[in-house]
């Protein structure tokens, strides 16, 4: 079962682009986090998405967010999506050994396909999860609610 909107979120220790370690905390007490579970690297739907959260990374420095994108690809797969993207402020990362454990600490790993889910949370920066959207991978959240959440842990805050 996925966590769910009050919880605090689990930290986690994933490698960037660069071979780099990200952890969740790291941002704590600093920013608003993003975090955008996707299926694949490069495939079509994941492929879509990334593009539009690309096409509003201004948007989430505005609203003082990191959007941390999390799938079981390597860190090396990561770093090659993310330059066919352009993204420039929007870190993807690899959830690749062990395979999943970051998704499955959030509940939405598929073990069956070996794949999360596609789910998105807002953690704001006391590290509390304060939108949860959890979806079958072929469907996108709505980008806007993040939006929306951000504004009101930025009033907040």
């Amino acid at each position: 079962m996925a966590i769910s909107v009050g919880d605090e979120a689990p930290d986690f220790a994933l490698k960037g682009p660069d071979g780099e370690l990200v952890k969740l905390s790291d941002y704590r007490g600093k920013k608003n986090v993003v975090i955008v579970f996707f299926p694949l690297a490069f495939s079509g739907i994941c492929t879509m998405q990334l593009t539009d959260i690309g096409s509003h990374e201004a948007q989430y420095a505005g609203s003082d967010a990191q959007v941390l994108g999390i799938s079981v690809d390597s860190h090396h797969t990561q770093a090659a999506f993310a330059k066919s993207l352009g993204l420039r402020n929007t870190l993807l990362l690899a959830d690749f050994h062990p395979r999943g454990e970051v998704a499955q600490r959030y509940g939405v790993y598929m073990d069956e396909f070996g794949i999360s889910m596609r789910a998105s949370f807002v953690v704001d920066r006391n590290g509390i999860i304060r939108h949860a959207d959890v979806r079958v991978p072929k469907e996108v959240p709505d980008e806007a609610a993040y939006f929306t959440t951000l504004a009101a842990c930025n009033i907040e805050s």
